[in-house]
């Protein structure tokens, strides 16, 4: 896998553990006087929650020798918050 597409798949990776919201678009067509018109256009914004798998395996990328099974859920959503707050400051720059 070459550099820029392992940094695409971390930054997707990062993208559904810390949940993301996505715009979708319906459109409506109909023939009127032998031309396609749009009718109708609905935009909606979905909010996509936090991942807690890929959360996992952040924190697995990130400490290979953390076993992440034996975690808590405290501790996991501790180690989200954690990961959030330092991809929050690395995009920040």
């Amino acid at each position: 896998m070459n550099s820029k597409t392992k940094k695409d798949a971390l930054r997707a990776l990062v993208k559904k553990a810390t949940g993301f919201e996505a715009q979708e678009t319906i459109e409506e067509f109909a023939e009127l006087d032998g031309e396609m018109k749009l009718l109708k256009r609905k935009v909606t914004t979905k909010v996509i929650p936090p991942d807690v798998s890929a959360v996992k395996l952040l924190i697995e990328l990130e400490d290979g020798e953390k076993d992440i099974f034996s975690l808590s859920d405290e501790e996991l959503e501790a180690e989200r918050e954690r990961i959030i707050n330092l991809l929050k400051e690395k995009y920040k720059k």
